[in-house]
Parts: structure tokens; sequence; C-alpha cells
């Protein structure tokens, strides 16, 4: 009986790990869903971002699909940045290797900036040097 109390940790443990591991993947496959037909597109834990066409989408991914969607349209947009950690970067800078907070910030024709969070820094300044590019076109 001893032996069936030290184990009973570790299949709770499995459990665990095995229910996490569905959600991520409902999450990535409905993602993968949404994302269909897009020019771009852009997913980890903390945010999901398509381009198709001329605008913009971002939302924060669930099972249940892409939660709080927010768009903008390109021509919209007069300034990106990109920031880590607060501290803005610049595209022709070499960017830090990480940060704990990274973010790519959109500023608008109306001054309103719309933050879209990132967990690595080269794919914020990949995405940054797109948009510039693709604003500059318009």
């Amino acid at each position: 009986m001893i032996h069936g109390l030290m184990w009973f940790p570790l299949l709770a443990i499995f459990i665990v790990l095995a229910w996490a591991g569905w959600n991520e993947y409902q999450k990535v496959e409905t993602y993968r869903v949404w994302a269909t037909g897009a020019d771009r597109a852009k997913y980890d834990i903390r945010a999901a971002l398509i381009q198709k066409n001329q605008t913009l989408i971002w939302g924060t991914p669930s099972r249940s699909g892409i939660l709080s969607q927010k768009t903008l349209p390109l021509s919209g947009i007069d300034a990106v940045n990109v920031r880590v950690d607060g501290v803005s970067i610049s595209t022709a800078d070499s960017p830090p290797s990480k940060g704990s907070t990274i973010t790519l910030e959109l500023i608008g024709r109306d001054q309103k900036a719309c933050k879209i969070p990132f967990t690595d820094v080269d794919l914020a300044m990949q995405w940054a040097k797109a948009l510039k590019q693709d604003t500059n076109t318009l």
C-alpha cells in the first residue's frame, strides 16, 4: 500500500500535464483555423496577430477562439515601435536577446497607441520592419 501512495502524486502530475498539453493544443488549433488566409500570422501565449490585406487583427488566444479581437487598418498607422521593458528599440539597432515585457506599439493617426504583446524580441523586430515597409508603400 505504501508503494501506491508514493506513485499517486506522480499520477496526479501526469494528469495535470496531460490536461495542460491538451489545452494548449486546442488553442493552437483554434488559432490555425482563425489565421487561415492571412498574409502574415503570429501566435504565442500572450497574443495572436494576423495581417489580412491591409488590416491587422489581434487578440488573446483561448480554446474557444481569439478573445478581445481588435482591428487596425495599416493606413491608420503613423509609427511602429518595439518596446522591451518599456524602452523603445530602433529596428536599426541590435535588439536585446531577452526582456520581461516585449510589445509592438502601433501609433495611429489619432495618436492613440495600440500595444500587442510578444514573447520573442526578434519576432517583434521582424513584424516592426515588415509593418514599416507596408505602411511606407501605402
